[in-house]
């Protein structure tokens, strides 16, 4: 089970990663939504983005790169400083605690897309229900227990024994 849970983890991080870079690349090669099916641009007139090349980047580095390179560093587990400074879990691993902001990421990006579109698609409905199965199985024992860090007890000088 404990397997099951880990690899289940990374699939659903590569898949978000997979699809965030296709549908983010589209965007950035074509900002005029026409390489997606012709998305009208006059879906973007409440947003602050005369087309969608800035969201195309948005999308495929945040919820695209850096989803794979989560995946990758979950797998490997190199120590990057820079990563562990911003980890708030400091009794995980770096990288466990990125896949938590990577869900949340996904919801806030879901959100502000409604907001500016001024409509939910089945494309937005599917990706926010995502996050739920994304939460649950990095927050399952068998997952989370795999990337808590090792501790040493140090003992405590004033500790007289």
């Amino acid at each position: 089970m404990k397997e099951t849970a880990q690899k289940t983890h990374r699939v659903l991080l590569s898949f978000l990663g997979l699809t965030a870079m296709i549908g983010g690349g589209a965007l950035i090669i074509s900002p005029s939504g026409k390489l997606l099916g012709g998305l009208p641009l006059s879906i973007l007139e409440n947003s602050p983005f005369p087309d969608f090349l800035i969201p195309g980047i948005i999308l495929f580095f945040v919820l695209g790169f850096l989803p794979l390179l989560i995946v990758m560093a979950l797998v490997k587990r190199p120590f990057i400083p820079f990563a562990e400074h911003l980890n708030l879990f400091k009794d995980m691993y770096w990288a466990w605690t990125y896949s938590i902001y990577i869900a949340f990421a996904l919801i806030i990006w879901i959100q502000v897309e409604t907001y500016f579109i001024q409509g939910v698609g089945w494309l937005q409905m599917f990706y926010m229900l995502y996050t739920i199965p994304m939460l649950i199985v990095s927050l399952l024992p068998q997952t989370r227990n795999n990337y808590v860090k090792p501790f040493t007890f140090q003992p405590n000088k004033n500790n007289k024994q």
